[in-house]
């Protein structure tokens, strides 16, 4: 795996929802357009929060400095898993569908901007450079991995 440090591969998925979720917004509701992007986006933010909560989070948790703002940004995990449940028993073509797919859509946003303007920053002052690379190539091993199981491959 290349040489990249854990921010430059949260990143990475970061912008890959945020792109998922503007094209969820966008997508019109007639045929499967609405159904295979929410497909697509609910493995990867399930994929992505895993990795980051085994691999980041965790790592993150055992320093004091690191502990309350690892708690927050797992609550906001759960909180997108939430919309994410709402959004699925939705109907596609329904009027609720679209406030639904707005409420997920600003929560990935919100937890996405917190985490790189706080959250990177408290956990760059707790990690060294060789734990940064460590971790990046731990949790692109096991995001990738959790790609497949979640995708049924």
């Amino acid at each position: 795996m290349p040489d990249i440090n854990i921010y430059e591969a949260l990143r990475e998925s970061h912008e890959i929802q945020r792109a998922l979720c503007r094209s969820l917004l966008n997508a019109s509701p007639e045929g499967d357009e609405r159904d295979e992007i929410f497909k697509t986006l609910r493995i990867e933010l399930a994929a992505h929060a895993a990795a980051e909560e085994r691999d980041f989070y965790s790592p993150m948790m055992l320093d004091d400095m690191g502990l309350d703002p690892s708690r927050h940004a797992m609550a906001e995990h759960h909180e997108i898993d939430e919309y994410v449940e709402d959004l699925a028993s939705a109907e596609a073509r329904g009027g609720s569908w679209l406030s639904k797919a707005k409420k997920l859509s600003d929560e990935v946003f919100h937890h996405l901007d917190e985490e790189e303007k706080k959250f990177f920053q408290i956990s760059g002052r707790i990690l060294n450079d060789a734990q940064k690379a460590r971790l990046a190539e731990q949790y692109l091993q096991d995001y990738v991995r959790m790609k497949r199981v979640l995708s049924g491959e």
